[in-house]
C-alpha cells in the first residue's frame, strides 16, 4: 500500500526539501491552501486535500481538512478492523502528518491589529490533525518543527521507519505546539477583557536554550521565553561572551529592572541580586565608576546594567576589573569592539522600553502570580510627618534612595548621598540588623546622607541608630502602631522624615 503524507504548514521553512525527500520515498503527498501551492510550483507531485475529500474548501478556507477523509485517515490504529472500516469507507491511512500552525503570535503583535484579525488567525483545522496525529503517533508521525524535517528524513531513508521512542519525541511536541497556541489565544483574549487572574492560567514558553547547570552545579536548568512576551532579558541581543548562566540571568533581570528606574545616566551594579552600586553621574561613564566605588570589594564580579547608549570612554572603564555581564539599551561601535577584548564578558543589548505586566513565581506544586511593582513615587504623595522639612537636596536624594530600596531584598536599608549608594543592607531578619549593615558600610561618609527603608519601623531603634551616623533625613512607609516613636526620635535629633505610605518588600 502506497504511503500518504499529509503536509500543511504556515512556516514553510524547509517544506519544499522534505517534500521532495518524502516523494523520493514513495509518499503521495496531499495538501492544503498556499501550502499546495508552494509545492506545485517546486515541481513536487501533490494533490489538493479537496481531491481527497471530496468536498471543496468553504468558508473562506476555515473548513478544509475537517473530515472523515482526513481523520479517519490519521486516527486509524492499524489494526484489521479499523483498516477494514478504512476500506468500507473508501478512506487512505495517512502515514505523515507535517502540520505547523496559523501565526497568531505574529498577527497579535503587529501594531493596530484588530481583534477580527486576531480570530481570523485562530487554528482549528490545524490543532485538530496535529493532536489527532499525536494521538496516533504509534501509526502516525506528526511533525511540526522544521528543524525536525532532516532527521525524519535521515531515519526513513536508512531505517524505512521510526524508532517508538522518536515517534513519541515528535508527539510530545506536537502537543506542546497546541497547548502553547492555545496558551497564547487565551493570554491575548485575557489581556483584551483585562483579566489578569482567570480561573485557569496557561504559560507558555518556548526553549531560549539549556544552561549549563542551575544555581548551582548539581541542577539542571534551561531558558525559556514566553510565547507573547515580546519583552525583556530572554529577548536581549547578546554581543560578545559565554552564554548566561542561571545567576546571570536573575541579577541581571534585577540590575536591570533597577536602572530603568532612573531618568539621568544611571549605573546599576548587582551581586547576588542586591545592588551593591547605584549612582547617577552627569555621563554615563561618571555614573558607573560612582557606582563601582559604591562598594568595589563586592562589585568584584558583578552585573552592569547601564540606561545609556555605552560610549568609549564607558566601556574602558568596565573593562579594567573583572565583570560578569554588561547590559545596556545600545553600544557604540567603537565601545563594542573595547568591550569584545574581554572575551568572556557578556554584553547584552536590550531596549528600555516594554515591560512584563504579571510576575511569577514558582513554588513546590505550583506558582503565585503578582502585578509588577511598578509603582512609581511623587512629591504629592509624600507626607512629613516631622518638625523638620527635608531640604530640597535632601528630597532629591531620598526619591533616589527610595528607588534604590525598592529593588533590595526585604528587610531593606539603603543609604545614599549625591545620587549614589553608601550602604545598602539586604535581606536581613530584623529591620534594624539592615540598618547596621547600611550605616556600618558608609560609615563616616553617613553623616549628611539620607536612609531610605522599604517598610515600617516595628521600633525606633533604627531611627536611634540612624542618628548616631548624622543621617539627616528618612524616607519609609509608615504605618507602624509605634510610628510616634520613631517621629519623636527624629525630632529629638532634627531628622526630616518623610511617610510613603506604600511599602515595596521584595522577596
Amino acid at each position: 500500500m502506497a504511503k500518504r503524507a499529509l503536509i500543511s504548514v504556515s512556516n514553510k521553512e524547509g517544506v519544499i526539501e522534505f517534500a521532495r525527500g518524502l516523494e523520493r520515498l514513495g509518499y503521495e503527498i496531499i495538501s492544503t491552501g498556499g501550502t499546495f501551492q508552494v509545492l506545485q510550483e517546486a515541481g513536487v507531485k501533490v494533490t489538493k486535500v479537496a481531491g481527497v475529500t471530496g468536498f471543496p474548501e468553504i468558508l473562506d478556507g476555515r473548513v478544509k481538512t475537517l473530515h472523515p477523509a482526513i481523520h479517519g485517515g490519521i486516527l486509524a490504529r492499524r489494526t484489521p478492523d479499523h483498516l477494514h472500516q478504512l476500506e468500507e469507507n473508501n478512506i487512505t491511512p495517512i502515514d505523515i502528518v507535517a502540520v505547523n500552525l496559523y501565526p497568531f503570535r505574529e498577527t497579535v503583535s503587529r501594531p493596530g491589529v484588530t481583534l477580527e484579525e486576531a480570530i481570523e488567525n485562530i487554528d482549528i483545522g490545524g490543532p485538530a490533525m496535529v493532536r489527532a496525529a499525536a494521538k496516533n503517533h504509534q501509526n502516525v508521525i506528526v511533525v511540526v518543527k522544521p528543524a525536525n524535517y532532516a532527521s525524519v528524513l535521515k531515519e526513513l531513508e536508512s531505517k524505512g521507519d521510526l524508532a517508538p521512542e522518536f515517534r513519541l519525541r515528535l508527539a510530545m511536541e506536537a502537543f506542546s505546539h497546541t497547548a502553547a497556541y492555545d496558551a497564547m489565544i487565551s493570554s491575548y483574549l485575557a489581556g483584551l477583557l483585562n483579566v489578569q487572574f482567570p480561573d485557569v492560567l496557561s504559560l507558555a514558553g518556548e526553549k531560549v536554550y539549556e544552561l549549563r547547570y542551575g544555581e548551582n552545579p548539581h541542577q539542571k536548568a534551561a531558558f525559556y521565553r514566553q510565547a507573547l512576551a515580546g519583552t525583556g532579558l530572554p529577548n536581549a541581543r547578546q554581543l560578545n561572551g559565554k552564554e548566561l548562566s542561571y545567576n546571570n540571568i536573575i541579577d541581571t533581570e534585577a540590575a536591570w529592572a533597577l536602572v530603568r528606574e532612573f531618568d539621568e545616566p544611571a549605573c546599576v551594579i548587582i551581586k547576588h541580586t542586591n545592588p551593591c552600586g547605584t549612582a547617577l553621574g552627569s555621563s554615563l561613564a561618571e555614573a558607573y565608576e560612582r557606582a563601582f566605588a559604591a562598594d568595589p570589594v563586592s562589585a568584584f564580579g558583578g552585573i552592569i546594567a547601564l540606561n545609556r547608549k555605552v560610549d568609549v570612554e564607558t566601556a574602558v572603564k568596565i573593562t579594567g576589573p573583572f565583570m560578569e555581564v554588561v547590559i545596556a539599551p545600545d553600544y557604540d561601535a567603537e565601545a563594542l569592539e573595547i568591550l569584545r577584548t574581554k572575551k568572556n564578558l557578556r554584553v547584552l543589548s536590550l531596549p528600555l522600553a516594554g515591560a512584563a505586566d504579571l510576575q511569577v513565581k514558582s513554588v513546590e506544586g505550583g506558582f503565585v502570580v503578582q502585578e509588577m511593582d511598578r509603582h512609581r513615587l511623587r512629591t504629592e504623595d509624600l507626607t512629613v510627618v516631622t518638625a523638620r522639612q527635608p531640604s530640597g537636596e535632601e528630597l532629591r536624594e531620598l526619591f533616589f534612595a527610595w528607588k534604590v530600596v525598592k529593588h533590595v531584598k526585604s528587610n531593606a536599608i539603603v543609604v545614599a548621598k549625591d545620587g549614589m549608594t553608601l550602604g545598602v543592607g539586604a535581606g536581613q531578619m530584623n529591620r534594624v540588623g539592615a540598618a547596621r549593615l547600611a550605616l556600618e558600610q558608609a560609615g563616616e561618609k553617613a553623616a549628611g546622607a539620607v536612609l531610605a527603608s522599604d517598610a515600617f519601623f516595628p521600633f525606633k531603634d533604627t531611627v536611634e541608630l540612624a542618628a548616631r551616623y548624622g543621617i539627616t533625613a528618612i524616607i519609609q512607609p509608615g504605618g507602624s502602631i509605634r510610628d510616634e516613636e520613631s517621629i519623636e526620635e527624629c525630632n529629638r535629633h532634627g531628622i526630616a522624615m518623610v511617610f510613603t505610605g506604600i511599602r515595596h518588600f521584595k522577596h
